[in-house]
């Protein structure tokens, strides 16, 4: 993951978009006939010359963009359903004199707050037989009412296609909670649901309604209790304590805010809400993400532990595939981008981190991001896409 923050004299306000490069590959293995020793040799040399080409790349790959001055620091992790395979790291937390990225450090997921903790928390719903994906909306949150909203279904908020808008500058109306929260449920759809894919943090907060409504828990609560406790995921969390501030990368210079926004979510309305939504939030270190990773690509499995995805396709079931058939958001390029394969899961979020999951490939080499000021936030938002995908796509290319 790559974070910093400018200094305001260099510039009025700065954000960088962290990537959190992480990549778990699933490699092909099959039952074989048993095997000789110069066999084994053969194949643990294989593997050695593999990770050693790994972590040549990350070195590369890290350390000219480290020059380019696209980061102060970075954080990197390659890895299979079994181990990690390769993890480099290069600068600082800062443009500043500031701690050395390591597996510990803590991040704002942003975006990945939607992957990580929301769609596991419907898939885990959904295998409970508490949601059905296919049923409106409204069958579980009556109130949510508005013309044509009893046509959205549960699976077109998640797959971005219930004809919500992507957001709304609500947090320039009030920073009130209640009233930020009051107009995130009642905003109007911007076109009949399944028309077209819109990529929706407002969809993404309804499904952490749902998620609420159904379980009877908080959203940050149940994530907690039913997935980053029974994972061992200790440094994954909503509204980290000021004890781990140290640890945490900073995300931008806010005015607004008071300045450096540091420890607490980036995303204006997550922070409004009080730092905890479906849609950003949330925050987690390379150490956690990668055995989140290895759960995925056990089939639901890590130590022991059984969230119940039981099948390697159950997060297609929910969320759908990501091969090049599909839509663009927006004239946005879908997040696995086209090098990704057909097969790949993943996701890349706003402030940069592209996460990718992919079964039965090798591993090549990954690239990183680079960052994108503010003020000109939305003429390269349509470019944010590109370096994530090149960030995992080259890696994931067999």
């Amino acid at each position: 993951m790559l974070l910093g923050v400018r200094p305001a004299s260099q510039m009025s306000r700065f954000l960088w978009h962290p990537v959190f490069a992480l990549c778990a590959l699933e490699l092909c293995g099959c039952v074989a006939p048993p095997v000789s020793s110069a066999q084994r040799t053969a194949k643990a040399a294989a593997v050695s010359a593999t990770t050693r080409v790994l972590r040549d790349s990350l070195q590369s790959i890290l350390g000219r963009a480290e020059r380019d001055s696209a980061f102060p620091g970075a954080y990197a992790i390659v890895g299979t359903h079994a181990a990690t395979l390769a993890e480099d790291s290069v600068g600082h937390l800062d443009w500043g004199p500031s701690a050395v990225p390591n597996e510990h450090t803590l991040w704002d997921l942003a975006s990945l707050t939607k992957v990580i903790g929301m769609t596991t928390a419907i898939m885990q719903l959904y295998e409970q037989g508490k949601v059905d994906l296919d049923a409106p909306l409204q069958r579980y949150i009556p109130e949510w009412r508005g013309p044509h909203k009893e046509l959205v279904t549960v699976r077109q908020l998640i797959t971005h296609t219930s004809g919500l808008p992507a957001d709304k500058p609500y947090d320039r109306i009030t920073h009130d909670p209640d009233s930020i929260a009051k107009l995130l449920f009642s905003t109007p759809l911007d076109t009949l649901p399944g028309v077209r894919m819109v990529y929706s943090d407002i969809g993404a907060y309804m499904l952490g309604r749902l998620v609420e409504r159904l379980s009877g828990e908080s959203l940050d609560q149940y994530v907690l209790n039913h997935v980053f406790t029974p994972l061992g995921m200790k440094e994954t969390m909503y509204r980290p304590p000021a004890s781990l501030k140290a640890r945490i990368a900073p995300t931008e210079i806010d005015s607004v805010r008071g300045g450096k926004v540091w420890g607490v979510v980036h995303d204006e309305r997550a922070y409004y809400l009080g730092g905890v939504s479906a849609h950003a939030g949330l925050f987690s270190s390379a150490y956690d993400l990668a055995r989140f990773a290895r759960m995925y690509l056990n089939g639901g499995e890590l130590d022991g532990v059984d969230l119940s995805h039981r099948h390697p396709r159950q997060l297609d079931r929910v969320v759908g595939g990501s091969g090049p058939h599909e839509r663009r958001v927006d004239g946005h390029p879908r997040s696995g981008g086209h090098r990704g394969g057909h097969d790949r899961r993943g996701h890349l979020a706003l402030l940069g981190q592209p996460f990718r999951l992919r079964p039965g490939v090798a591993a090549r080499h990954l690239p990183a991001d680079r960052p994108v000021r503010a003020d000109q936030a939305e003429e390269q938002e349509a470019r944010i896409a590109q370096p994530g995908e090149q960030a995992t796509g080259q890696l994931l290319v067999p």
